[in-house]
């Protein structure tokens, strides 16, 4: 199964823009046979906090429309972050638009202290049936917590979609943490990070997949758009700038 990484580049609040850029990115995953592609950590508004409140999406928006025809005509998995409203405040929300099928979504369950103050959690855990593989979703932060992902391992997942908006300290974290995620509960790890300008600090790209034995498999470039392209059969993976 061929799975993709969406490294884009979003403009602060910008949904219109962002969302041609999810467009032409799943255009290109499509086109390389891909099964899914997976985007960033609020990728339709790019991680902003602040405004996230004023930017939610109640889930019945036509950009939503949009991405949900688009992969039924392209016959892929679109996974991307928005954040949701919900009754008591605003979450950060994961939604997989699946070909001919109703949408998933998922909501962050485990908060960064800093996201405290602007978002809600999620209580629910997500598993994605694709091509008989289990894939669980982990957004950002809470994919660095190995409960997290021990959860998702026991439910039987093979497959760990990690999307993200990290800079380059928090990136070194997760480049040491996700090959022992791997190798450790027998499970691909797909990431998925931004580049340019989020909230205060630079999302530094270098999006990158390991292998259930922990090997990595292949990256981006700290600060190129593009799409990472991760064959789960034979666990190579090569890249695609978009620029």
């Amino acid at each position: 199964m061929i799975l993709c990484a969406a490294q884009i580049r979003p403009l602060a609040g910008d949904r219109a823009h962002n969302l041609v850029l999810h467009e032409r990115f799943v255009r290109a995953a499509a086109a390389e046979g891909a099964a899914l592609v997976l985007f960033p950590e609020l990728s339709l508004t790019g991680y902003e906090p602040r405004l996230a409140a004023e930017l939610a999406f109640t889930g019945n928006e036509p950009e939503l429309h949009s991405l949900q025809q688009l992969g039924d005509a392209h016959h892929i998995v679109i996974g991307a972050g928005l954040p949701e409203r919900a009754a008591s405040g605003t979450r950060i929300g994961l939604h997989f638009f699946i070909p001919n099928k109703p949408r998933q979504r998922y909501a962050k369950q485990l908060l960064h202290d800093d996201e405290l103050p602007f978002f809600i959690a999620g209580t629910e855990a997500l598993l994605v049936e694709l091509d008989g593989l289990r894939l669980a979703p982990a957004i950002c932060y809470e994919s660095l917590q190995p409960a997290h992902a021990a959860t998702a391992a026991a439910h039987g997942a093979r497959v760990y979609l990690a999307s993200v908006a990290k800079s380059e300290n928090g990136l070194a974290k997760a480049q040491a943490h996700y090959p022992a995620v791997a190798q450790q509960h027998n499970m691909h790890v797909l990431m998925a990070n931004a580049v340019g300008p989020a909230d205060d600090f630079i999302c530094a790209g270098s999006s990158a997949a390991w292998t259930p034995q922990g090997e990595p498999a292949g990256a981006l470039d700290a600060h190129s758009e593009g799409i990472l392209i991760y064959d789960t059969g034979s666990g190579d993976a090569r890249s695609l700038l978009l620029t």
